[in-house]
């Protein structure tokens, strides 16, 4: 009965959650410091407008925005479920554990090692140099995720294991603030304006390595979806189904370091968005089936990213609003609430403690 209903959810959900994914990219497209008819939008992206200026607009500005938005919400949506259902902490996520404050690390070392100039942080890098751009973000994402980790052999309580990953963030945060103090003074300004977040960064021709870097991370993820139910019920309890625990752990935690991480290089430190996410997918399809959940937060996570977006671009005269503040200002609210409604309990689908 439970899979009944489960399936009956998302197929009432699920039309409507990417109906509204596809209002929200047309009017990404459209929406800004020139507005565009949404018809206009249509024919742009084909370059057919009649008006050359609004063919510009969508094909080289908007529409890298928008994809890189799609893209970047999918991924920390699911990079955060899946560190809610290995930790089985509700408020596990890139952000709170520390894992972008990694991906900094290697995106700093390579600000250092890289003699880059331009508008954006690394604006004159090829492809190869986004490709190591992803391997640095990665790793250091990923030695963070194995510090956390082996801790929390130790200490199994959820509280504490936010704790230590808010503490490993600091020291993270930290090794970043010495690495930056050693750049140049335009480095460094163009590194803290990284720091704010924004989808405006990554152009068209580097949106297939930012792609290729989620799709290698999605592809691990979905190869794990039993192994992430049998993780959100405990490790023992995986056990007793015959799964290779060490394995699939390391599987779903290399494609959390690469999700996260990747957004992180390409996008900066964007936070909230991995833990609101998965909550609000667990309340709207009332599952714990990660068969259900990983779709269904996922276009969670393009929708926050979406309105976000969308957002950002209100200030007229071309200036856009930074990612981080505008996502704290929708993800606090909502975590605050979630934790209002449910007396401060964890919700028994994160399979987290209280």
């Amino acid at each position: 009965m439970k899979d009944s209903n489960e399936g009956g959810r998302w197929r009432t959900w699920g039309p409507l959650l990417l109906a509204a994914m596809f209002l929200l990219f047309m009017l990404d497209l459209a929406y800004g410091s020139v507005k565009i008819p949404f018809g206009e939008v249509l024919r742009a992206l084909f370059g057919r407008s009649e008006n050359q200026g609004w063919n510009t607009i969508v094909q080289v500005f908007r529409l890298p925005k928008a994809i890189t938005a799609i893209l970047a919400g999918s991924a920390l949506a699911a990079s955060g479920l899946i560190l809610q259902s290995i930790f089985r902490n509700p408020l596990a996520g890139p952000d709170s554990l520390g894992i972008g404050s990694g991906a900094s690390i290697g995106v700093a070392l390579l600000m250092l090692a890289t003699g880059t100039s331009g508008t954006s942080l690394f604006g004159s890098l090829s492809v190869p140099g986004y490709a190591a751009l992803v391997l640095a973000a990665s790793l250091g994402s990923g030695v963070i995720l194995a510090i956390i980790l082996l801790l929390s052999r130790k200490f199994e309580h959820g509280v504490t294991l936010l704790i230590i990953g808010i503490l490993v963030g600091y020291f993270a945060g930290s090794i970043v603030s010495l690495i930056v103090y050693f750049g140049s003074p335009q480095k460094v300004q163009q590194y803290l304006g990284w720091t704010y977040g924004s989808f405006s960064g990554v152009r068209m021709n580097e949106l297939p390595v930012f792609a290729i870097a989620i799709a290698c991370g999605l592809l691990l993820t979905l190869r794990s979806s039993k192994a992430l139910n049998a993780f959100a019920v405990g490790e023992n309890f995986a056990l007793t189904l015959g799964i290779q625990v060490k394995r699939e752990r390391t599987r779903l935690l290399a494609a959390a370091a690469i999700l996260a991480g990747s957004v992180t290089a390409f996008c900066g430190p964007v936070a909230f968005l991995g833990i609101a996410a998965p909550q609000a997918a667990r309340r709207l399809f009332r599952s714990s089936d990660h068969h259900v959940l990983l779709p269904a937060t996922m276009l969670i996570g393009v929708l926050i990213s979406l309105v976000a977006d969308i957002i950002s671009q209100m200030p007229q005269g071309g200036s856009i609003l930074p990612i981080n503040p505008l996502l704290a200002l929708i993800g606090a609210p909502f975590i605050l609430g979630m934790f209002i409604r449910g007396n401060g309990a964890a919700p028994r689908d994160a399979g987290g403690s209280p």
